[in-house]
């Protein structure tokens, strides 16, 4: 399975239960954000700077004098606003094939556009899809299952399209030029059938 690396810097995140979330630092956290049945004590710069959603929320709080914030019905949930986070605070992130549709869709719902930041979130999972996770048999059959949990988001943002396509154009093309992104060779695949067949297995 393909993934791609974000940020440098260590995770800072810890829990307190199963519902509290909180980055432990020595500067104290100013906002709550309430997603789903967790809630996430962090501090309003780092999301500032690239959710432009997250900017005219804490607008609004700030005029009804409130330092929480609520988002229930973001896509991926408390999981995926958590990649989010992490990668406002330039903490390491690892996307695969299994969150990444959700990292997509979540990022979209937080407006972490270019427009807001030179080289945020939308573009770099967008990036990821298309250099790696599109080329790949594999990876894009495992993402378009995780589309499923994701609609409407995964069809409005073309990733169910785009996983169909990149199957379909591997379904027609020479199987050796297919990338497959299997853990074991042709050889050891062909040798561990052949045991089987003469009862070795």
């Amino acid at each position: 399975m393909k993934f791609m690396k974000l940020g440098s810097k260590p995770d800072f995140f810890q829990s307190e239960g199963d519902n509290i979330r909180y980055v432990a630092t020595e500067l104290g956290t100013d906002v709550a954000i309430n997603v789903g049945d967790v809630k996430f004590y962090l501090h309003k710069f780092p999301l500032l700077s690239k959710s432009a959603r997250l900017q005219k929320l804490v607008a609004t709080t700030n005029d009804e004098n409130s330092d929480e914030i609520d988002i229930h019905d973001i896509p991926g949930g408390p999981a995926a606003f958590e990649i989010c986070a992490k990668f406002c605070y330039g903490m390491t992130v690892t996307l695969n094939a299994i969150h990444v549709v959700a990292t997509r869709c979540a990022a979209e719902y937080l407006e972490m556009y270019e427009i807001v930041e030179k080289g945020n979130l939308v573009y770099k999972v967008e990036v990821f899809l298309s250099s790696s996770i599109f080329r790949s048999w594999k990876d894009s059959i495992i993402v378009l299952q995780t589309t499923r949990s994701l609609l409407p988001w995964a069809e409005e943002l073309k990733l169910v399209s785009h996983c169909l396509d990149s199957i379909a154009s591997k379904a027609t093309i020479d199987t050796s030029k297919v990338e497959w992104s299997y853990s074991y060779n042709h050889k050891s695949c062909h040798l561990r059938m052949g045991m089987i067949h003469s009862g070795m297995v």
